[in-house]
């Protein structure tokens, strides 16, 4: 999107390449220490990096995602 700063969807699709590649560290060191992750697949949040490692690493041992964003909103612009 033209709104939104470059260096953000830089930020994202490196955090999804990560998270593609099972490279918890990486995708860990792009993430708020007090990150908010959805367990899709389980339903609710982890909450920290901690919580959100051991989620994926138990999602991993049970299935195989692979997640390509075709795009990105800001929460300002969403709805719109």
């Amino acid at each position: 999107m033209s709104d939104q700063p470059a260096l953000e969807i830089e930020l994202l699709r490196a955090a999804y390449a990560a998270f593609n590649a099972r490279d918890i560290d990486a995708a860990l060191a792009l993430m708020a220490a007090d990150v908010a992750w959805p367990k899709a697949f389980k339903g609710g949040f982890v909450r920290g990096p901690e919580e959100v490692r051991a989620y994926w690493t138990e999602q991993w041992s049970e299935i195989n995602p692979h997640v390509e964003p075709v795009s990105f909103y800001s929460e300002d612009t969403a709805g719109e």
